[in-house]
């Protein structure tokens, strides 16, 4: 019996006090309007003196989190209701606003460009721009590669538009499965079913779906991608990779470091999947039952039973993790519900003004639903540990908040491992283990693949949806060295990351951030209760140093040599070879 509220619905109105109706969030908007235009002002008369240029970052940092918070409020509400025109609106308006000040982050950075070596190094050492050394270095740097103003002005409407047109379609879109009218989220869901002809009727009724509609989603994916590659051609920029890069903190001989690994590394978790398929009864793995559960007795678990389970744990950790959760569950900072018409996708929303975040998920009564929360709260706490950052330091990189995510599941994972009594649970443990193996080393491989070749064949025109279906084949066999079976060609359509504007190539991240926390809770167990305090740290400078730096600063190590990533690669490895030992003795 749960003898504690945990509640299911989340609280916006701490936030925002009466959802898209809210006075409060239509006088912060117009707030926000007119301190934009004040800075507008103040930078037709911007002087490279270090009062001034404080003064300028300092009413940034204020507008970037305002902005934040309202947009975050925006996603939220659309998140529970796609109709919502309240919010459709103050989304709008939270992306124009977000142009404007893109503008003058790109003026202020041409500034900074112009400024000769010299004066550079004094500014460098001014008192009152000491919390801002890394950004603005890092602002100088990116001038060369900025869109232009006009470029800048059409983006909201050009560019993020096409992102939001996909997030409303996919939301619209009902699938009929055993005569219930699902969304696709919950048809997502039912991959973990543990009836076989479950999994395969929904995976059918979903290829109907996107065979329906390929033409669509194939228009959307291509005005949306060959926006991006205007916009690059603009800013003289070659490599679809540059960007994203940069955007991660990451140097290329990083990332090459990385992919050589992972593809050595293959073998191991193509051999769990076809283990696995044979326990199954099949030859191949079937992508409908990747997800499939080991075993029944996972399956059903409430709501409140995930809660207090990630409550327990992340107190186990540390203190201040265990009172973060404990807050998050408490105070409403999680939506859950399971009805029908949610948005597919599960998000964490950063709200800094307030030092809060609100986790939006369909939790559908399993073990991987668990998985999915910690994730998002993962996020969450990562948000958390940055609340006593400057603001112009809160933006981390993908690549870092991925490591926060993953984190966050392992301390799961390894709790319900240290308490497995029998050789079908430990197996069932492993599973979902190397599942999370096999969606970072294999599937968003093969996203990356894709991803390149559609940015490369967009260049010459417009991709036809069977085009799209033979690169997404080409690149998942590609991905999982021709381990998968009745390959899901249409994932191009229901991969929500190829059309994220504003994280272009969200692929690689991940993996990224899988095997550096990897690296991490190695270090956290060797270390005990303590390492929280190490790890919040790492959280805290997760956005004003490169990950190069970062890793060096608290791990000791250099990530662009393929060392590091073996080394998290190899636990992986042992995970698939204790699988395969075990599902032989039985």
């Amino acid at each position: 019996m749960n003898d504690t509220e945990y509640r299911t619905v989340w609280n916006l109105d701490s936030i925002f006090n009466g959802g898209s109706e809210s006075p409060e969030l239509y006088n912060h908007m117009n707030n926000t309007n007119v301190r934009i235009s004040e800075l507008e002002e103040m930078m037709q008369k911007m002087t490279p003196e270090p009062d001034q240029l404080g003064d300028v970052l300092a009413r940034l940092r204020e507008i970037k989190v305002s902005i934040s918070q309202m947009k975050s409020f925006a996603i939220c509400l659309l998140s529970v209701d796609p109709n919502d025109q309240g919010a459709q609106f103050y989304r709008g308006k939270a992306l124009a606003l977000q142009s404007r000040y893109d503008s003058i982050g790109s003026d202020l950075k041409n500034v900074l460009a112009s400024i000769e070596e010299v004066v550079w190094g004094s500014l460098l050492v001014s008192e009152n721009l000491k919390d801002y050394r890394f950004i603005l270095g890092e602002w100088r740097e990116e001038a060369e590669r900025e869109p232009s103003r006009e470029v800048s002005d059409l983006m909201a409407d050009g560019y993020h538009a096409w992102g939001q047109v996909y997030q409303s379609f996919m939301s619209s879109i009902k699938v009929q499965v055993r005569g219930d009218e699902l969304s696709v989220g919950q048809v997502i869901n039912l991959r973990t079913h543990a009836d076989p002809s479950v999994r395969k009727e929904s995976h059918e009724a979903l290829m109907a779906q996107w065979i329906e509609h390929e033409g669509q989603f194939a228009q959307i994916l291509n005005h949306l991608t060959g926006f991006r590659l205007n916009m690059y051609k603009s800013m003289d920029v070659d490599d679809v990779l540059q960007i994203p890069l940069a955007q991660n903190r990451i140097k290329p001989e990083t990332l090459n470091a990385m992919l050589s690994v992972m593809e050595k590394y293959k073998e191991p978790f193509a051999e769990y999947l076809n283990v696995k398929a044979q326990m199954n009864g099949d030859a191949k793995m079937k992508s409908y039952h990747f997800w499939s559960p080991m075993n029944h007795d996972h399956q059903g678990m409430e709501y409140w039973e995930a809660a207090a389970l990630i409550e327990e744990r992340f107190r186990a950790f540390g203190t201040e993790m265990g009172e973060f959760a404990e807050t998050a569950f408490r105070e409403g900072w999680v939506e859950a519900e399971n009805p029908p018409g949610k948005s597919a996708v599960a998000i964490c929303a950063g709200f800094p003004m307030t030092g809060e975040s609100r986790v939006f998920m369909t939790f559908p009564g399993t073990f991987k639903g668990v998985l999915t929360l910690v994730h998002e709260l993962g996020h969450a706490f990562h948000n958390h540990a940055m609340k006593p950052v400057n603001g112009m330091n809160k933006s981390y990189p993908m690549s870092l908040a991925e490591t926060a995510s993953t984190f966050a599941e392992m301390i799961i994972l390894e709790a319900a491992m240290d308490k497995t009594e029998t050789d079908e649970e430990k197996l069932f443990l492993l599973d979902e283990k190397l599942k999370r193996s096999v969606m970072n080393f294999m599937n968003l491989h093969s996203r990356f693949i894709f991803e390149k070749n559609v940015h490369e064949e967009r260049k010459e025109g417009f991709v036809p949806a069977a085009r799209l279906n033979e690169l997404m084949e080409s690149a998942m066999e590609e991905g999982y060295t021709g381990a998968l079976d009745e390959v899901p060609v249409h994932s191009w359509i229901w991969t929500p990351h190829f059309y994220k504007t504003e994280s272009p190539f969200y692929n690689f991240p991940y993996t990224f951030g899988y095997l550096l926390a990897l690296h991490l809770f190695a270090r956290a167990k060797e270390t005990g209760k303590g390492f929280e305090e190490q790890y919040m740290d790492l959280l805290r400078d997760s956005g004003r140093m490169t990950a190069e730096d970062l890793v060096m600063k608290h791990l000791g190590e250099d990530i662009t040599e393929e060392s590091f990533w073996a080394k998290g690669m190899e636990l992986c490895v042992k995970d698939s070879e204790e699988f395969v030992e075990l599902a032989g003795s039985r």
